[in-house]
């Protein structure tokens, strides 16, 4: 059971030693505390909360303060997956955690928020084809059609509409630790991760 948090710095490109290139995305990661371990007898699950960055104490709750003991800037919590026979055995409260966790070739799996988009239509949204260029549709191009329902006469609740795309949680399985940079706290990781430049990134190891 391996996890760190990052930041998405940019994207570049790779060389591995066979002469293949791969699109990477360099993540910087900030050296991170193990705040609490979580144990299925006294939570009913296993569990390893992490603590990193610091922050302005006017910013943070008295609770918050008085559980991770300072003003801390972000705190995520990596559960075991019971299913996959993990376990926070060797977990210990109070041990730093850095990018030195990773190997180059692990399998890994990142978590982070998505863009904001703004207002978009259906057809960037959702995808929709628009509407027939013929029978005297001038302005059809990006409408959605017929919204409504004939009987009920209402609005079936979930129906794809135009509204506020993005900002949602992606989660990326198969991408590979590319490389490793231990001294300057470094992961590169192959391929896209959701988010903008300075996207809080949570990384860790896909099972097998």
């Amino acid at each position: 059971m391996k996890f760190i948090l990052g930041t998405k710095t940019g994207m570049t490109q790779v060389f591995t030693q066979d002469g293949r290139c791969h699109a990477a995305t360099v993540l910087q990661v900030e050296p991170a505390t193990i705040s609490q371990v979580k144990t299925t007898a006294v939570d009913g699950y296993d569990a390893v909360q992490l603590a990193s960055g610091t922050q302005k104490e006017h910013r943070v709750s008295k609770a918050a303060k008085g559980h991770f003991g300072s003003a801390v800037a972000v705190a995520r919590e990596f559960r075991a997956r019971s299913g996959y026979n993990e376990s926070t055995d060797g977990m210990e409260k109070g041990a730093t955690l850095d990018a030195s966790v990773f190997e180059a070739g692990d399998d890994v799996t990142v978590s982070a928020t998505s863009k904001g988009k703004g207002f978009q239509g259906v057809v960037k949204r959702h995808k929709f084809a628009g509407g027939r260029r013929s029978h005297g549709q001038k302005h059809s191009e990006r409408e959605p059609g017929s919204i409504g329902a004939t009987g009920i006469a209402r609005v079936l609740k979930g129906t794809r509409m135009a509204g506020r795309m993005g900002g949602d949680t992606i989660q990326v399985k198969g991408l590979k630790v590319l490389q490793v940079n231990a001294e300057d706290n470094i992961l590169v990781v192959s391929g896209a991760v959701p988010g903008r430049k300075g996207t809080l990134v949570e990384v860790f190891s896909t099972p097998k």
